[in-house]
Protein backbone atom coordinates (compact mmCIF):
# COMPACT_ATOMS: atom_id res chain seq x y z
CA UNK A 1 0.00 0.00 0.00
CA UNK A 2 1.52 3.24 -1.02
CA UNK A 3 0.68 7.19 -1.71
CA UNK A 4 1.00 9.39 -4.45
CA UNK A 5 2.70 11.70 -2.34
CA UNK A 6 4.95 8.75 -0.75
CA UNK A 7 6.16 8.15 -4.09
CA UNK A 8 7.08 11.55 -5.00
CA UNK A 9 8.42 11.83 -1.84
CA UNK A 10 10.87 8.71 -3.05
CA UNK A 11 11.88 10.60 -5.91
CA UNK A 12 9.36 9.33 -8.84
CA UNK A 13 7.88 11.72 -10.82
CA UNK A 14 4.54 11.99 -12.40
CA UNK A 15 4.82 10.33 -15.09
CA UNK A 16 6.70 7.45 -14.28
CA UNK A 17 3.46 7.00 -11.68
CA UNK A 18 1.33 7.40 -14.31
CA UNK A 19 3.51 4.47 -16.93
CA UNK A 20 3.32 2.39 -12.94
CA UNK A 21 -0.46 1.98 -13.27
CA UNK A 22 -0.81 1.75 -16.67
CA UNK A 23 1.01 -1.77 -16.85
CA UNK A 24 -0.88 -3.06 -13.74
CA UNK A 25 1.77 -2.39 -10.90
CA UNK A 26 -0.18 0.22 -9.31
CA UNK A 27 -3.92 -0.04 -8.96
CA UNK A 28 -5.85 3.11 -7.32
CA UNK A 29 -8.02 2.32 -4.23
CA UNK A 30 -8.38 5.83 -3.75
CA UNK A 31 -7.19 9.15 -5.26
CA UNK A 32 -3.59 9.07 -5.04
CA UNK A 33 -3.39 6.18 -2.98
CA UNK A 34 -2.40 2.32 -4.96
CA UNK A 35 -2.08 -1.10 -4.35
CA UNK A 36 1.11 -2.72 -5.16
CA UNK A 37 1.34 -5.92 -7.46
CA UNK A 38 -1.92 -6.24 -7.30
CA UNK A 39 -5.57 -4.74 -6.57
CA UNK A 40 -6.97 -7.18 -4.00
CA UNK A 41 -6.18 -6.10 -0.77
CA UNK A 42 -6.69 -7.19 3.02
CA UNK A 43 -8.88 -5.80 5.84
CA UNK A 44 -5.62 -3.73 7.10
CA UNK A 45 -4.92 -2.99 3.88
CA UNK A 46 -8.29 -1.31 2.99
CA UNK A 47 -7.69 0.11 6.56
CA UNK A 48 -3.72 1.49 5.63
CA UNK A 49 -5.65 2.56 2.29
CA UNK A 50 -7.81 4.74 3.78
CA UNK A 51 -5.78 6.47 6.10
CA UNK A 52 -2.76 7.17 3.46
CA UNK A 53 -5.74 8.52 1.23
CA UNK A 54 -6.51 11.16 3.91
CA UNK A 55 -3.43 12.99 4.43
CA UNK A 56 -0.30 12.49 6.80
CA UNK A 57 -2.30 12.83 9.75
CA UNK A 58 -5.01 11.25 9.95
CA UNK A 59 -5.77 8.39 12.14
CA UNK A 60 -8.45 4.85 11.45
CA UNK A 61 -10.64 5.66 14.53
CA UNK A 62 -14.55 5.27 16.06
CA UNK A 63 -15.84 1.78 14.91
CA UNK A 64 -12.51 1.07 12.19
CA UNK A 65 -10.45 1.58 14.88
CA UNK A 66 -12.08 -0.70 17.27
CA UNK A 67 -12.16 -3.67 14.60
CA UNK A 68 -8.55 -3.13 14.23
CA UNK A 69 -7.75 -3.54 17.81
CA UNK A 70 -10.20 -6.40 18.06
CA UNK A 71 -12.29 -5.12 20.63
CA UNK A 72 -15.93 -4.54 18.06
CA UNK A 73 -16.41 -7.60 15.73
CA UNK A 74 -19.40 -5.24 13.65
CA UNK A 75 -17.78 -3.02 11.29
CA UNK A 76 -19.34 -0.03 9.34
CA UNK A 77 -19.27 -0.51 5.16
CA UNK A 78 -17.44 2.61 5.53
CA UNK A 79 -14.20 3.00 6.84
CA UNK A 80 -14.04 5.47 9.53
CA UNK A 81 -10.90 8.22 9.69
CA UNK A 82 -10.00 11.02 12.64
CA UNK A 83 -7.94 14.30 10.76
CA UNK A 84 -7.31 17.38 12.55
CA UNK A 85 -10.10 19.50 12.80
CA UNK A 86 -8.65 22.21 10.55
CA UNK A 87 -8.35 19.91 7.65
CA UNK A 88 -11.55 19.27 5.06
CA UNK A 89 -11.29 15.95 3.34
CA UNK A 90 -13.85 13.68 1.49
CA UNK A 91 -13.53 10.66 0.35
CA UNK A 92 -15.82 8.22 -0.87
CA UNK A 93 -16.12 4.91 1.06
CA UNK A 94 -14.54 6.94 4.28
CA UNK A 95 -16.11 9.11 7.00
CA UNK A 96 -14.18 12.07 8.23
CA UNK A 97 -14.06 12.87 11.66
CA UNK A 98 -12.49 16.45 11.97
CA UNK A 99 -11.56 16.85 15.39
CA UNK A 100 -8.39 17.56 17.79
CA UNK A 101 -6.44 14.57 18.81
CA UNK A 102 -3.23 15.23 21.19
CA UNK A 103 -0.41 12.87 20.67
CA UNK A 104 -1.12 10.38 23.85
CA UNK A 105 -4.51 9.75 21.78
CA UNK A 106 -2.89 8.06 18.77
CA UNK A 107 -0.83 5.42 17.84
CA UNK A 108 0.33 2.89 15.45
CA UNK A 109 -1.03 -0.78 15.27
CA UNK A 110 0.00 -3.36 12.61
CA UNK A 111 2.02 -0.41 11.19
CA UNK A 112 -1.40 1.41 10.66
CA UNK A 113 -1.65 4.90 12.71
CA UNK A 114 -4.86 4.35 14.78
CA UNK A 115 -6.02 6.39 17.93
CA UNK A 116 -5.66 4.34 21.23
CA UNK A 117 -7.73 1.43 22.69
CA UNK A 118 -8.68 4.51 25.64
CA UNK A 119 -9.92 7.05 23.11
CA UNK A 120 -11.48 4.33 20.71
CA UNK A 121 -13.47 3.16 23.99
CA UNK A 122 -14.06 7.04 24.23
CA UNK A 123 -15.21 7.16 20.65
CA UNK A 124 -17.03 4.69 20.77
CA UNK A 125 -19.25 5.55 23.69
CA UNK A 126 -20.64 8.32 22.18
CA UNK A 127 -21.94 6.88 19.18
CA UNK A 128 -22.83 3.07 20.81
CA UNK A 129 -25.27 2.43 23.38
CA UNK A 130 -24.46 1.54 26.98
CA UNK A 131 -24.50 -2.75 26.28
CA UNK A 132 -22.90 -2.38 23.45
CA UNK A 133 -20.14 0.00 24.70
CA UNK A 134 -19.79 -2.33 27.92
CA UNK A 135 -19.15 -5.33 25.27
CA UNK A 136 -16.24 -3.25 24.25
CA UNK A 137 -14.72 -2.35 27.23
CA UNK A 138 -15.19 -6.31 28.45
CA UNK A 139 -13.34 -7.23 25.28
CA UNK A 140 -10.38 -4.59 25.54
CA UNK A 141 -10.22 -6.01 28.96
CA UNK A 142 -9.74 -9.50 28.00
CA UNK A 143 -7.23 -8.42 25.11
CA UNK A 144 -5.34 -7.03 28.06
CA UNK A 145 -5.46 -3.12 26.33
CA UNK A 146 -6.77 -1.51 28.92
CA UNK A 147 -8.58 -2.64 31.78
CA UNK A 148 -11.43 -1.10 33.23
CA UNK A 149 -9.85 0.35 36.75
CA UNK A 150 -6.64 1.88 34.14
CA UNK A 151 -9.58 3.19 31.94
CA UNK A 152 -10.71 5.10 34.96
CA UNK A 153 -7.86 6.72 35.73
CA UNK A 154 -7.49 7.73 31.87
CA UNK A 155 -10.87 9.36 32.05
CA UNK A 156 -9.85 11.42 35.20
CA UNK A 157 -7.32 13.12 33.05
CA UNK A 158 -9.19 13.27 29.33
CA UNK A 159 -10.58 16.51 28.33
CA UNK A 160 -14.46 16.58 27.63
CA UNK A 161 -15.49 15.06 24.17
CA UNK A 162 -17.79 13.37 23.39
CA UNK A 163 -17.89 9.83 25.34
CA UNK A 164 -16.41 10.49 28.59
CA UNK A 165 -19.65 11.07 30.25
CA UNK A 166 -21.32 8.18 29.38
CA UNK A 167 -18.11 5.87 29.49
CA UNK A 168 -17.28 7.49 32.89
CA UNK A 169 -21.38 6.75 34.12
CA UNK A 170 -20.63 3.05 32.66
CA UNK A 171 -17.57 2.85 34.69
CA UNK A 172 -18.27 4.89 38.15
CA UNK A 173 -20.00 2.37 40.25
CA UNK A 174 -18.54 -0.86 38.80
CA UNK A 175 -14.60 0.14 38.70
CA UNK A 176 -12.69 3.19 40.04
CA UNK A 177 -8.84 2.86 41.55
CA UNK A 178 -7.75 3.88 44.89
CA UNK A 179 -4.08 3.48 46.22
CA UNK A 180 -3.28 1.62 49.12
CA UNK A 181 -3.62 4.78 51.38
CA UNK A 182 -6.79 5.34 50.16
CA UNK A 183 -7.89 2.29 50.43
CA UNK A 184 -6.74 2.18 54.10
CA UNK A 185 -8.51 5.82 54.68
CA UNK A 186 -11.96 4.31 53.30
CA UNK A 187 -12.11 0.71 55.36
CA UNK A 188 -10.34 1.74 58.45
CA UNK A 189 -13.53 3.73 59.55
CA UNK A 190 -15.56 1.65 58.73
CA UNK A 191 -14.12 -1.56 60.43
CA UNK A 192 -13.90 0.59 63.95
CA UNK A 193 -17.38 0.78 63.41
CA UNK A 194 -17.75 -2.45 63.39
CA UNK A 195 -16.33 -3.01 66.57
CA UNK A 196 -13.04 -4.01 65.56
CA UNK A 197 -9.49 -2.81 66.56
CA UNK A 198 -7.15 -1.25 64.77
CA UNK A 199 -5.98 -4.32 61.86
CA UNK A 200 -2.04 -4.68 60.65
CA UNK A 201 -2.03 -3.81 57.41
CA UNK A 202 0.15 -4.78 54.21
CA UNK A 203 1.19 -7.62 56.74
CA UNK A 204 2.45 -11.51 55.00
CA UNK A 205 -0.09 -13.68 56.41
CA UNK A 206 0.90 -17.53 55.61
CA UNK A 207 2.58 -17.14 52.89
CA UNK A 208 0.62 -13.90 51.19
CA UNK A 209 0.79 -10.47 51.33
CA UNK A 210 -2.74 -9.46 52.83
CA UNK A 211 -4.54 -6.00 52.96
CA UNK A 212 -5.67 -6.30 56.72
CA UNK A 213 -5.18 -8.79 59.26
CA UNK A 214 -6.33 -8.70 63.26
CA UNK A 215 -3.87 -11.70 64.70
CA UNK A 216 -6.11 -11.57 67.46
CA UNK A 217 -9.07 -13.13 66.03
CA UNK A 218 -7.24 -14.45 62.97
CA UNK A 219 -9.30 -11.99 60.55
CA UNK A 220 -7.81 -11.28 57.05
CA UNK A 221 -9.14 -9.11 54.66
CA UNK A 222 -8.79 -8.47 51.30
CA UNK A 223 -10.19 -5.44 49.29
CA UNK A 224 -9.91 -6.05 45.62
CA UNK A 225 -9.42 -4.03 42.68
CA UNK A 226 -12.32 -4.61 40.34
CA UNK A 227 -12.69 -6.04 36.85
CA UNK A 228 -15.17 -6.95 34.71
CA UNK A 229 -14.65 -10.34 34.27
CA UNK A 230 -11.39 -11.98 36.17
CA UNK A 231 -9.69 -14.39 34.62
CA UNK A 232 -9.73 -18.17 35.49
CA UNK A 233 -6.15 -17.75 36.99
CA UNK A 234 -6.96 -14.73 39.13
CA UNK A 235 -9.72 -16.60 40.27
CA UNK A 236 -7.93 -19.52 40.87
CA UNK A 237 -5.49 -17.51 43.06
CA UNK A 238 -7.88 -15.75 45.45
CA UNK A 239 -9.18 -18.71 45.54
CA UNK A 240 -5.62 -20.17 46.48
CA UNK A 241 -5.00 -17.32 49.14
CA UNK A 242 -8.21 -17.85 50.73
CA UNK A 243 -7.99 -21.32 51.33
CA UNK A 244 -4.33 -21.24 52.96
CA UNK A 245 -5.55 -19.16 55.13
CA UNK A 246 -8.81 -21.28 56.12
CA UNK A 247 -6.58 -24.50 56.51
CA UNK A 248 -4.78 -23.00 59.31
CA UNK A 249 -7.90 -22.53 60.75
CA UNK A 250 -8.20 -17.76 59.84
CA UNK A 251 -11.36 -16.56 58.67
CA UNK A 252 -10.81 -14.51 54.83
CA UNK A 253 -12.93 -11.78 54.06
CA UNK A 254 -13.17 -10.39 50.73
CA UNK A 255 -14.71 -7.07 49.36
CA UNK A 256 -14.08 -5.48 46.20
CA UNK A 257 -12.76 -1.55 46.40
CA UNK A 258 -16.34 -0.33 44.89
CA UNK A 259 -18.16 -1.93 47.92
CA UNK A 260 -15.83 0.10 50.54
CA UNK A 261 -16.25 2.74 48.45
CA UNK A 262 -20.17 2.50 47.90
CA UNK A 263 -21.72 0.36 49.96
CA UNK A 264 -19.88 0.87 53.21
CA UNK A 265 -22.70 -0.22 55.65
CA UNK A 266 -23.40 -3.53 53.81
CA UNK A 267 -19.48 -4.23 54.06
CA UNK A 268 -20.00 -3.07 58.23
CA UNK A 269 -22.96 -5.26 58.66
CA UNK A 270 -20.52 -8.30 57.64
CA UNK A 271 -17.50 -7.17 60.00
CA UNK A 272 -19.66 -6.88 62.30
CA UNK A 273 -21.81 -10.38 61.83
CA UNK A 274 -17.95 -11.81 61.30
CA UNK A 275 -16.31 -9.95 64.20
CA UNK A 276 -18.60 -10.94 66.79
CA UNK A 277 -18.50 -14.73 65.71
CA UNK A 278 -14.77 -14.65 66.24
CA UNK A 279 -15.13 -12.67 69.45
CA UNK A 280 -17.37 -15.79 70.41
CA UNK A 281 -14.96 -18.02 69.17
CA UNK A 282 -12.15 -16.34 71.18
CA UNK A 283 -13.44 -16.15 74.47
CA UNK A 284 -14.79 -20.33 74.00
CA UNK A 285 -11.22 -21.18 73.28
CA UNK A 286 -9.67 -18.54 76.72
CA UNK A 287 -12.83 -20.43 78.73
CA UNK A 288 -11.53 -24.12 77.98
Amino acid sequence: MIARWQLLRLGFIPSAIEHRIARGRLHPLWRGVYAVGRPRVSRHGRWMAAVLACGTEAVLSHESAAALWGIRHRERTVVEVSVPARLRRTRPRIQVHRRSLTAPDLTTHHNIPVTTPVCTLIDLAGCLDAVQTERAVNEADKLDLVDPERLREALEHTDPRPGVRPLRKLLDYRTFTMTDSENEQRFLPIARKAGLPKPKTQQWVNGFRVDFYWPELELVVETDGLRYHRTPAEQAADLLRDQAHAAVGAQPLRFTRAQVRYEPAYVERILTDVAARLYSRRSDRLAS
